[in-house]
């Protein structure tokens, strides 16, 4: 891959991350009102009716049957379980705190990249890692009694928002991105209908919480779009830190809607995730530097 190739797959990285926080945005406005598992339904089936029209524009309807290929479903199944964590963590934490503590997942991928697919990270990216998972855990902020339940299961969406993109590495290229984010959309929909229906009573939504639901619905099919597109283009060890755009997003939807900003301990969390994101991407242009002077 060139260095041509990784700006562009950084480029869809940052689309992606603030399509998502707009998503976000617009479910955490509907939570405030109805049950999170209802508008994660609810945004499942705009998700799915958007990306089924987008395959249609885009010619790609004959690939649709990408959608039985094991690696797409099992990228389908982590998002799932990710999503429905973190639905309730969006709809308990502020905006800004819970995509903070999402913010872990670059670093376990990056971890994961190392250990399971071998590829090398380096004793110094380990630090800058481990740094930005220290930064995390300031926003989560534990007391005495442990951490709350819903920064566990904001943690736990990290993880499997890791094990998601792993996945994600290993769908077949000559599978549309928007076949893949389809199949994603329809199962989160299925799974969060059937935990609606399992464990929460139903509020009828109104017009403005439909409105809300369906721009959210456009936006994360945007994102997992633009994710997909990322980790095709570039190097996963070059994409994952930018991954931490999510911050800065959060921050300015959280003041802007909500007119709030976390507390100072959070914000200096939230400044050394960053710092780590980026310190990943120096750390790795030195390597590729030093190593293209060696074979040279």
């Amino acid at each position: 891959m060139s260095k041509t190739s990784d700006l562009s797959g950084i480029a869809a990285m940052l689309g992606a991350t603030a399509s998502f926080v707009i998503c976000d945005t617009f479910m955490k406005l509907a939570a405030e009102d109805l049950p999170p598992f209802e508008v994660l339904f609810l945004r499942g089936v705009a998700a799915s009716i958007a990306c089924a029209v987008l395959v249609l524009l885009r010619g790609e309807g004959r690939a649709i049957s990408g959608i039985r290929n094991v690696r797409t479903l099992l990228r389908a199944a982590a998002e799932t379980l990710s999503v429905l964590c973190y639905i309730v963590a969006l709809a308990r934490m502020p905006i800004a705190d819970v995509i903070a503590i999402v913010q872990t997942a670059p670093l376990i991928l990056i971890l994961g990249v190392a250990f399971v697919l071998r590829e090398r990270i380096g004793p110094s990216r380990v630090v800058v890692v481990l740094l930005g998972f220290a930064g995390a855990l300031m926003v989560a902020q534990p007391d005495a009694s442990g951490i709350s339940s819903a920064a566990l299961l904001a943690f736990a969406s990290a993880l499997l928002i890791a094990a998601r993109d792993l996945v994600g590495r290993g769908v077949p290229t000559h599978i549309p991105v928007t076949v893949v984010a389809f199949a994603t959309n329809v199962i989160v929909m299925l799974a969060a209908g059937a935990f609606s229906l399992g464990v929460e009573t139903w509020t009828t939504p109104t017009l403005r919480h439909l409105a809300f639901l369906g721009a959210a619905g456009i936006f994360v099919t945007f994102g997992h779009a633009g994710l997909l597109v990322a980790y095709r283009l570039g190097h996963t060890i070059v994409i994952a830190p930018f991954f931490y755009s999510f911050a800065p997003w959060a921050l300015l939807s959280g003041l802007l809607v909500w007119g709030a900003l976390p507390n100072p301990v959070a914000l200096a969390g939230i400044a050394l995730i960053i710092i780590s994101g980026v310190a990943n991407v120096l750390l790795e242009q030195r390597w590729r530097s030093s190593t293209a002077f060696t074979r040279a």
